[in-house]
């Protein structure tokens, strides 16, 4: 007997009864912990006839996708009570990436994003707030996004760490007006060497470096005047540092610990490096299969994170201290 109704098996059997399953235990009548096994595969990434073939394997007995299917919506409960749970009231640091998968809608497919937003609570400790899907990107629905994120308990954001995305800078700052927001410096990076040939990424890279990672203000303006000069041949690739200046300048206003959490969104990043471990295998059939198996995906990273802290928190909490318009912020949240 299963949670989704009865399966058939066939018990071997030998002449002196010797024969002592261990799968299945001879007499047993209830297999329900199969359940938690096929969510564990589907988690994994596995198709659903991958796992129904590995049931069958095991157990001797075959079970239907849509069996499969009926298993693995049991989580929906689950997913839907943890995309609408109180969030922390503060959160120093949030990540914002997106992450681009396919799914089939009546024999047509489309590209959705996936947005992942991680934070950093007050304690050091972090966070997923949630998983959104959006075929397109815009003002009014990163509005909605942050607005939701406010209800359910958020009160202060003090450094978003994001891409580019249109329209989230407006949203963010719409809800919480006093976030710092600060584009990704790998992005940048990204985004420039589309103008620069092959031959020059490691000298043109290596130029950059000294611009975002000089230890003073001062010196990253003078490595940035180099920089330009250096590489004005390359008009296209300068030109996005020229417009995204005041977010490298913004970098040299915090200490060193600040810096290095706050340039770059690889934190989410390595995120959804896991989740396309288990992305990759194609088209989803709807948008609950695409959230089931995200979320499965979020339960096993949170269950790595327990216990766990940001490196050098207690550092990165000091230099927090040393600013005005943040002491009285991370004082509040502390008591």
């Amino acid at each position: 007997k299963t949670t989704t109704g009865e399966v058939e098996i066939a018990v071997p059997r030998d002449r002196d009864g010797s024969f002592e399953p261990q799968l299945i235990p001879k007499r047993k009548r209830d297999v329900s912990s199969i359940e938690d096994k096929v969510i564990s595969m589907y988690a994994r990434g596995m198709s659903q006839r991958d796992i129904a073939s590995t049931i069958e394997d095991i157990y001797g007995f075959s079970v239907s996708h849509e069996m499969v299917s009926d298993i693995t919506d049991s989580v929906l409960p689950d997913l839907e009570e943890w995309q609408n749970r109180p969030l922390s009231n503060c959160y120093p640091f949030v990540f914002v990436d997106c992450l681009y998968t396919t799914i089939r809608n009546n024999y047509e497919t489309k590209k959705y994003a996936v947005y992942t937003i991680l934070g950093y609570t007050i304690e050091g400790k972090k966070d997923i707030l949630g998983l959104w899907l959006n075929e397109t990107e815009s003002k009014h629905k990163w509005m909605q996004i942050f607005d939701e994120l406010k209800t359910r308990g958020v009160e202060d954001i003090f450094f978003l760490s994001m891409d580019g995305v249109s329209g989230l800078e407006e949203g963010a700052r719409a809800i919480f007006p006093d976030v710092t927001v600060q584009r990704c410096i790998v992005h940048l990076i990204r985004n420039s060497i589309k103008y620069v040939p092959s031959k020059d990424y490691k000298p043109f890279t290596a130029a950059l470096k000294k611009v975002y990672g000089a230890p003073s203000l001062k010196a990253c303006h003078s490595a940035f005047e180099s920089f330009q000069n250096q590489w004005s041949t390359y008009p296209g690739a300068v030109d996005v540092w020229i417009r995204n200046f005041s977010h490298v300048e913004q970098l040299f206003d915090y200490g060193s610990n600040i810096r290095k959490i706050m340039y770059t969104t690889n934190a989410v990043e390595s995120i959804h490096s896991s989740f396309r471990k288990v992305t990759k295998k194609g088209a989803f059939p709807h948008e609950n299969a695409l959230l089931k198996i995200l979320f499965l995906r979020t339960k096993e990273l949170e269950k790595k994170w327990e216990g766990g802290h940001i490196q050098q928190w207690a550092m990165i909490m000091n230099q927090l201290l040393v600013h005005d318009h943040l002491k009285k912020r991370v004082k509040k949240y502390l008591e």
